[in-house]
């Protein structure tokens, strides 16, 4: 299936918002964040202080009466200079984002937007990486795909198992502070990945230019999925 096959599929799969993150959650309290390179505000922010950070974030929230903020697909940012793990001299840097973050407080549920089994799940342990990963396959109508789950609490992979079967909206996992989930503000780090090749309980989040128009094909916007922000979505 070719990408632009890929990603119309997606979109078709519900013309309903589907959600990772509690239903009740209205999308009226859903407001966008600029975190890339080129916020000058976001300039004047200590970015390597998860703490900073999140006051950043938690102020941008409550500036715009919301509960979550979102975005970031393909944004380019400056947060994980801070990290040999994005930044090594073998590579060109990496610091494109491949998914959707959404931010919001630490233990919040994160549930499946689609039936699925679990592929692989992980602690991804680095320095500015993802934490407690959990990443489901679906096979919808046939077509064979993958989301990732990152940033989450040690809680969500206890107890696992490859295979354990999740229905649409069943919970499957919380939010991890910042003590566990890379040093970062609470957030849910949602991808949609093709083809998963050999990885297990990971899988790139974040790329470098060099690599972008294989990731970008590989990892398409995962908002087709979650509509947020679309028109006459609830």
């Amino acid at each position: 299936m070719s990408q632009i096959n890929f990603s119309d599929f997606l979109k078709s799969i519900s013309l309903e918002s589907l959600h990772v993150l509690d239903v009740s959650i209205p999308k009226s309290k859903y407001i966008p964040i600029d975190l890339s390179e080129s916020n000058e505000t976001l300039n004047t922010v200590d970015v390597s202080s998860s703490s900073k950070l999140e006051t950043f974030v938690n102020n941008h929230i409550k500036k715009n009466d919301a509960l979550v903020a979102y975005g970031g697909y393909l944004e380019v940012r400056n947060i994980y200079k801070r990290s040999s793990h994005f930044n090594s001299q073998a590579e060109e840097e990496r610091n494109i984002h491949l998914g959707i973050d959404l931010w919001c407080a630490a233990e919040t549920p994160i549930y499946t937007p689609l039936n699925g089994i679990i592929h692989s799940f992980k602690n991804n342990s680095n320095y500015g990486d993802y934490g407690p990963t959990v990443i489901l396959k679906h096979n919808i109508s046939g077509v064979e795909f993958y989301t990732l789950y990152g940033h989450l609490s040690l809680a969500s992979i206890n107890n696992l198992k490859i295979g354990q079967v999740y229905k649409k909206g069943e919970q499957i996992a919380t939010l991890g502070g910042a003590s566990i989930n890379g040093d970062y503000p609470p957030h849910l780090h949602f991808q949609i990945i093709k083809d998963i090749q050999d990885f297990n309980g990971d899988y790139p989040g974040v790329c470098s230019r060099k690599k972008i128009n294989f990731f970008r094909n590989n990892c398409p916007d995962p908002n087709v999925l979650l509509k947020i922000g679309f028109n006459n979505q609830p």
